[in-house]
């Protein structure tokens, strides 16, 4: 009896034991690998890699958008910035994200005719609220939308976008609904400047916002600003000298927020930016394309200079074109679009984007820029424009 109840537990043990690996096999995406070292093994290769990675299987997308992964990615070193596009489609919006193709390796703008190995792939991202390139601001791993593309209607809604594990979430709402707000980053501290309609004076009065990505939470006391004569409404903004700079249809001010003042600012050819959504800044140095010619602002001078070293297609874009620009790990990333001409194979009311990436160089009174690699990375409807891009760091 002794012997067969013995025989009995030991087929018991035998089957859980079983039913655990089992469990543990579902889980794992490479059933041959512990779940450790394959954790440090994906930790190691470019997030460049990663939306073919998704493609193996269920269990792999659940491992490249977990927490643990992340965690480890930090701690071995292997973080790297990212770049994310947002197109307007019809209807809605979509985002896109750049990779490398599994069966390219990278070549650089001197090779002939041979593709860059980059290209534009759908990120999965749930909808979302609508956006404006003055509403999208990038801060370490998250992309944020404050306010959406509100400039008819007043919005005081923030949402979060996780580059990690590509969901957005819900942040703190601005204290006062804004109209036609712009967001830039400081000290990764977030400016929002805008427009309210104050129900006393029935007129629309100019308010700034600060957010502390840090600590998740909205200064309690605004910047005051509402008696000043620049009217935010349809106004641009960037951060350069340490000092937030709102462009205005009247002028350019700064705010100082460590001598907490505002500042006028004298250099004028700013004006300029309230007309487009083709500048960024990178390292303190303000870039922007105008008419199809890449230019920088020298602040000593108060004056744009134009960038030197760009040779072949980058050395003037199309006037016409629609570019956008973002600093990508201290480069130039430049995403620009390119209307394909009506043909009977297909491409009728179809357009390219193309990327490029340039390497910066400062010599004294000069920038040159160096095209590192470019390519078409995209094909979609015209009907797509591109709103924003950004550089998450992930």
């Amino acid at each position: 009896m002794k012997s067969s109840k013995s025989m009995s537990s030991l087929e018991t043990n035998k089957k859980r034991k079983t039913t655990t690996t089992t469990e543990k096999k579902k889980l794992s995406p490479n059933p041959s690998l512990p779940d450790d070292l394959l954790l440090i093994i994906v930790a190691r290769v470019s997030r460049l890699y990663y939306p073919t990675l998704s493609l193996v299987s269920k269990s792999f997308r659940s491992l490249l958008a977990s927490p643990e992964l992340y965690k480890a990615r930090s701690l071995s070193g292997h973080t790297e910035s990212c770049l994310y596009v947002c197109l307007q489609c019809c209807p809605g919006y979509r985002w896109f994200t750049l990779c490398r193709k599994p069966d390219q390796t990278l070549s650089n703008y001197t090779t002939k005719k041979k593709s860059s190995g980059y290209v534009l792939t759908t990120v999965p991202i749930p909808s979302f609220s609508k956006a404006s390139f003055s509403s999208l601001v990038a801060v370490g791993s998250d992309i944020y939308n404050i306010g959406g593309s509100n400039y008819h209607a007043p919005s005081s809604s923030v949402s979060i976008l996780d580059c990690r594990s590509h969901t957005w979430r819900e942040a703190p709402r601005l204290r006062v609904e804004q109209l036609c707000l712009s967001a830039s980053v400081l000290d990764r501290k977030i400016y929002v400047a805008g427009c309210y309609n104050d129900s006393d004076s029935n007129s629309l009065k100019n308010f700034l916002e600060v957010f502390d990505t840090e600590t998740q939470i909205w200064d309690t006391e605004p910047i005051p600003c509402s008696g000043r004569n620049d009217n935010f409404l349809y106004s641009k903004s960037t951060c350069i000298d340490g000092k937030f700079h709102v462009v205005t249809k009247r002028g350019v001010i700064a705010y100082d927020s460590k001598k907490v003042r505002w500042d006028s600012w004298t250099g004028q050819s700013l004006y300029y930016l309230t007309y487009s959504n083709s500048f960024c800044e990178i390292e303190n140095v303000l870039y922007f394309v105008s008419d199809g010619e890449f230019m920088w602002y020298d602040t000593e001078l108060c004056m744009w200079r134009n960038m030197e070293g760009l040779v072949g297609r980058l050395s003037r874009l199309p006037p016409e074109v629609s570019v956008r620009l973002a600093d990508n790990s201290g480069k130039l990333a430049v995403l620009w679009e390119e209307d394909l001409p009506y043909c009977r194979s297909g491409f009728a009311g179809m357009k390219k984007i193309w990327c490029a990436e340039i390497a910066l160089e400062k010599r004294k009174s000069k920038i040159l820029g160096k095209i590192e690699w470019f390519d078409h990375v995209l094909t979609v409807p015209t009907e797509n424009d591109l709103v924003k891009v950004l550089a998450a760091t992930v």
